[in-house]
């Protein structure tokens, strides 16, 4: 038996979730695949360190798993909720520019916490050579960099070769 109130341990885990959602909203455009390592030792401490926050003293399988119920349907109630355009806007940052007309945006790159390093990989994968290529380059709202040439790339297509065994 938990040794909390199960309205306690409820209550407990919306308002944690709820703060860490804001926090991570704060936190950055970043997807999980793009996390650096020491974003993950960020979220893994701070994971740790609301456990307790959540939990109280109990530390029952019960409370564990009343607490897993809740944050999945904190979770499922946050994803309906963010189909409402106005809730949408709260948790989704707007797409900045961070190049225009071959030039970096820096106020926008610092206030993203975007390297050049990091917009020439992007430009490079979508086939072009440097900054002076781009006329628009965008820090998307899920950490993508979208990438507009200053002229029409040709699109590469796969040809099939077939190559012939000579005897």
């Amino acid at each position: 038996m938990p040794s909390v109130n199960l309205l306690e341990l409820v209550v407990r885990g919306v308002v944690v979730y709820t703060a860490l959602l804001l926090a991570l909203r704060v936190f950055g455009k970043r997807e999980v695949g793009q996390f650096t390592l020491y974003d993950l030792v960020f979220v893994l401490l701070v994971a740790n360190a609301l456990q307790p926050a959540m939990t109280g003293p109990d530390t029952s399988l019960v409370g564990g798993l009343v607490l897993i119920a809740t944050l999945v349907m904190a979770n499922a109630l946050v994803n309906m909720l963010d189909r409402v355009p106005v809730i949408h806007r709260l948790f989704t940052p707007e797409p900045s520019v961070i190049i225009r007309d071959g030039g970096y945006v820096k106020r926008e790159m610092d206030r993203e916490g975007v390297t050049e390093d990091e917009i020439e990989m992007a430009i490079r994968e979508h086939g072009l050579s440097g900054s002076k290529d781009v006329k628009l380059a965008v820090l998307e709202s899920d950490g993508t960099i979208s990438v507009v040439p200053k002229t029409p790339v040709a699109q590469k297509t796969r040809h099939r070769v077939r190559f012939v065994k000579r005897i």
